[in-house]
């Protein structure tokens, strides 16, 4: 398993962050090269919900499928990922800072196929995933701050 985790602080209450967050295709907005869309629940806001997340550059790319795993509005909302290509497991919580201040981590564990490999393609790919998401991150703050002014 690979452990990364980045978190953002964010000018708005823990309840604005968590219900921007888990409105899953507006991840498409902010997640750089991601396209993602609702396969069930009630909108995937709830235990066992299940979402799905077209990662790549047009037609490149592939399916990350998963899972709803744990619900705690608006602090937590964990996954179990389920596809072919990406195994493991991310967390989403929000930290609530003040009434109108919150941190947002984004964690995931995930599994790399391919043995010693895969291991040597996910060190080298490493640092251009955690850039990604920084600067996703940075996008979904901007858009939530811009949102709520």
């Amino acid at each position: 398993m690979q452990h990364l985790e980045l978190s953002i602080d964010i000018n708005a209450s823990a309840e604005s962050v968590f219900r921007y967050l888990t409105d899953w295709p507006k991840q498409s907005e902010w997640m750089l090269g991601t396209y993602v869309e609702v396969r069930s629940g009630n909108q995937a806001q709830e235990l066992g919900g299940e979402i799905a997340a077209f990662t790549g550059i047009g037609p490149i790319g592939f399916w990350d499928t998963m899972k709803i795993t744990k619900w705690e509005p608006p602090f937590q909302v964990d996954v179990i990922h389920t596809g072919k290509v990406v195994r493991g497991t991310g967390a989403m919580r929000v930290e609530k800072i003040s009434d109108s201040k919150s941190r947002f981590f984004w964690s995931e564990d995930l599994e790399i196929p391919l043995g010693k490999l895969g291991l040597i393609g996910f060190g080298l790919l490493k640092p251009f995933f955690i850039y990604g998401v920084q600067v996703s991150l940075r996008k979904f703050a901007a858009q939530l701050e811009k949102s709520n002014a």
